[in-house]
């Protein structure tokens, strides 16, 4: 069952109208309709008031289950595959989408699949390239027929598939509303992005994000470092309670703060910790908040 079934089945457990439902989570009842119709997905706030709300874990409602069931919900889609024989770098560029899922698999394919309810010239409107170059895939979308990015954000979401067994390095370039990265353990994955919302779940590695939005980060779980670069930025990042990490900041201007349960607090890193969460940039603030896993 996807997200907005799940939602849909709790309301109605829990006895609440849609209209009830948007009262508690402060949105109207046409964003309650729209998520049930898994026609758009509440921002990381909402889904963690549902979660507290209903009494089911973060990982319940955004989990595998969600991406498996969502691959056949879309009406219009194009799949591009690509043999990988060896340990590869990505640089991936994809331009304007609505959502983008990178995740890593057991398989020796590079899978590239755009999908769609609303454009049915999708196929045609958009081509998937990859160039394979000695030790380097690269791979682009790029858009025909006149169709603008806008129409591509409004519309567009890209999943990403990448062999396990065959990954060194990723680049990865979008300007989507959100990007949600899973299930990887890689050397380095560098996010050049413009994201209101970045999700990470169960990803090892040194995770380097360049984004010049504020930003909502989500860790699942946290398991290695995430250098964020920004100027000018107020973000925020969210990550289990009970981590074990320390935090720096660099560059010039650069602040960080912390808080639980919605209240600013002291700095609850621990000095010299193995996980790291590192802010860079220019005149820019971080705050590291810990949530629950049961909300």
């Amino acid at each position: 069952m996807g997200f907005g079934g799940k939602l849909k089945v709790m309301r109605k457990q829990a006895g609440m109208s849609q209209e009830r439902l948007a009262e508690k989570l402060g949105v109207s009842r046409q964003a309650v309709t729209k998520w049930e119709a898994d026609a758009g997905i509440p921002d990381i706030e909402n889904i963690m008031a549902i979660s507290g709300l209903f009494d089911i874990s973060i990982d319940e409602l955004l989990g595998k289950e969600k991406q498996e069931n969502k691959k056949s919900e879309y009406l219009f889609e194009s799949i591009t595959e690509y043999d990988i024989d060896e340990p590869k770098r990505y640089d991936m560029k994809f331009g304007g989408a609505k959502q983008l899922v990178l995740s890593g698999y057991d398989g020796e394919k590079i899978r590239i699949r755009l999908a769609s309810d609303t454009m049915p010239t999708l196929q045609s409107d958009f081509k998937v390239k990859v160039d394979d170059i000695k030790k380097r895939i690269d791979v682009d979308v790029n858009r025909k027929n006149g169709v603008k990015e806008a129409a591509a954000k409004e519309a567009i979401a890209i999943f990403v598939q990448i062999p396990l067994s065959y990954m060194e390095h990723i680049e990865l370039a979008v300007n989507a509303e959100t990007v949600e990265v899973t299930a990887l353990e890689c050397e380095n994955i560098e996010l050049d992005i413009k994201a209101k919302n970045l999700i990470l779940g169960d990803v090892a590695g040194i995770v380097e994000v360049n984004c010049n939005l504020d930003m909502d980060i989500f860790c699942r779980s946290f398991n290695g470092e995430i250098a964020i670069n920004q100027v000018s930025a107020t973000s925020k990042i969210r990550i289990p309670e009970g981590t074990v990490f320390s935090a720096v900041t660099k560059g010039i201007g650069t602040t960080i703060f912390y808080e639980k349960d919605g209240e600013e607090t002291e700095p609850f890193g621990v000095v010299g910790a193995d996980n790291l969460i590192e802010l860079n940039g220019i005149k820019s603030e971080l705050t590291i908040c810990a949530y629950s896993k049961r909300g």
